[in-house]
This record gives structure tokens, sequence and C-alpha cells, in this order.
């Protein structure tokens, strides 16, 4: 797929297969040259929203298909939103779709498998960024006991995370002020003094935290090893993560986290003709893309994907 003849050989081939395969669902689009894509991505603040915009970049023009890119809650809402039909592709992190299709985990999920669930590719690596007001004097975890502090929008990704890392160090819902926002407000919030903290879970650099680092006095707090390892320990999908010193204005050291994994994710019963077509689109014209392009490429595409993956991807992939 690195030959470029062959890579325009197969999108013209894709084009084709992909109006062929509306045969079938002709009666749900009322169109036979193309398909409506729905896909959730996530709040405007994060990454997932520009991301899906460039993706639909590329798939409104290497495909017959015409792509819908809606601002969502992020992860947990958004396999919900697959689970339901509502969303033919979405973005998640690799924990939550691994929750998602388990039933386990979180309560959201809890004895209520998305069996529909399936994979698509995995994209880059999402750090957990803790950023905390400078003088509120916190240097770990444990200090966040008492404090208020915005976990991300109620039921997101980012709240889940957030709940995992605090019960880590033993801080549980009861022991600090729990507020619930998205990257946006929760920079508001920060700004404005209406919280000591914010978790925000993002590709570097997310654009509310490079926003917020220009206008406030904020830092965002370094894990020691001991504490990146309990938290590997309590949960698998956790890995190591480090924030290049200079990465937000003002933080000009090297910043030590943890981060979980996004991903593409379809469901079962989607064409998996679309699904080929959408995922060769996307991985055929990465030099298209502007976000996170030191991480997005086929050979890790698959690095890290918690479910099973679609018959379409795994077309494109194999």
């Amino acid at each position: 797929m690195t030959n470029t003849n062959f890579g325009a050989n197969r999108r013209d081939v894709l084009k084709g297969i992909g109006g062929a395969g509306l045969v079938g669902l002709a009666g749900c689009t009322g169109d036979s040259e193309g398909e409506q894509i729905s896909w959730h991505a996530g709040g405007q603040s994060g990454t997932y929203y520009p991301l899906s915009n460039e993706f639909k970049t590329v798939v409104d023009e290497e495909t017959p298909h015409s792509l819908t890119v809606q601002s969502t809650g992020a992860s947990v809402e958004n396999a919900g939103s697959l689970g339901s039909g509502d969303a033919d592709f979405a973005l998640l992190q690799n924990d939550i779709a691994y929750f998602a299709a388990n039933g386990t985990g979180i309560d959201a999920f809890a004895d209520s498998p998305i069996e529909n669930l399936r994979g698509v590719a995995t994209l880059y690596p999402e750090t957990i960024h803790i950023v905390v007001r400078s003088d509120a004097g916190i240097e770990s975890l444990t200090d966040l006991e008492g404090m208020s502090v915005n976990t991300g929008d109620l039921g997101s990704g980012t709240q889940v995370n957030a709940l995992q890392i605090l019960e880590t160090v033993g801080i549980t819902e009861e022991d600090f002020d729990e507020q619930n926002a998205g990257f946006g407000t929760a920079a508001d919030q920060l700004r404005d003094g209406d919280v000591e903290a914010a978790f925000v879970v993002g590709g570097w650099p997310v654009g509310a935290v490079e926003d917020l680092a220009q206008t406030a006095d904020v830092e965002i707090l370094s894990l020691d090893q001991s504490t990146r390892d309990e938290i590997k320990d309590a949960a698998s999908w956790f890995a190591d993560d480090t924030i290049p010193g200079g990465t937000y204005e003002g933080l000009e050291s090297d910043i030590n986290t943890v981060s979980v994994q996004a991903m593409i994710a379809t469901r079962e019963e989607y064409s998996a003709d679309v699904v080929e077509a959408v995922t060769a689109a996307i991985f055929d014209n990465l030099d298209d893309l502007t976000i996170k392009t030191d991480f997005i490429s086929v050979d890790s595409a698959q690095d890290g994907m918690s479910i099973d993956l679609h018959e379409g991807a795994a077309r494109y992939f194999e």
C-alpha cells in the first residue's frame, strides 16, 4: 500500500465496489450512488472533532459516499450510538470499546454488552492531561482529595479514565467535588477559579489546553513512575506517555503521564463494502491529513485493537 500507482488504482476500484455494495442498502438511503454516512466524533474543543472533519474531506473526495460529522460527548455516548444504529462510524477510546463490547468495566455497560460493536483501526495515543491551577498547591494525585475537579463530560471516556485514575490512589467520588463538562468549559472553569483541576484526554496538543496555557496560570501534573505503574497495574489498557516540554506555552519540562488509544469503530451490520471504502480512503490518503500524522499509519492501525474487527476493515488491512 505504499506504491503510489497501486494506491490510485485501489481507490478507483473501491469507488466502484463502494457504489455497487449499496444496492442492498438502497432501501435505507434512497441513493444508489452513495451512502450518507453518520460519523460521531467528540466535543469541538478536543481532537476527535477536527480529525473527523479531515476524514470527511478524504472520504467525500475519494469515495461516492458523503460523511456527516456530529459533535458528541465522545467515547461512551458514541459506543451507544453505534449500538443503536444512530451512528455508522465513531471515534472512541480502546478501553471504552472493550467495556462496551463485553458489558463490563463501567455502569453504562454493566451486563448490557453492545454486541454489534466492531473495530476499524486504532489511531494515536490519547494522553491523560491533569491540568491544575498553579496556585492550588497540587503536586500529586493525592492532593486532589477535597478539591473541585472537572472529570469531563458525564459518561464520557474522560470521566471514566479520571475516576479510574483517582481510585487507584484511593480517591473515590465521595472524596472530591466532581464537576462534569467538556474541554472548553473545563478550561473556562480553571481560568475563572471555579475548579482546581480538570482531566482532559486527547492527543497532544489539545486545542483547549493550548488556549488555556496562553491565558491562565496553569500547570499539567507530572506523575512519578510508581504512580504510573499503579495505574497500569490496575487497568491494562493504560500505557506510559510523555508530553514533551514546550508542547504548551510556559510548560517547558517533560510531563510524565499515561494514555489510552483512540480508535475508529463501526457496527457489525454495516456494509462491508462501505467500511472498506472508508478505511481505504483514510489510510491511502494519510498525506492529506494534518492532525496526529506522527502516529496514524497502516502499520500501527491494529495496535491496541480491543474488539473484533469489522469484515470491511479486515479486507483492507489483510
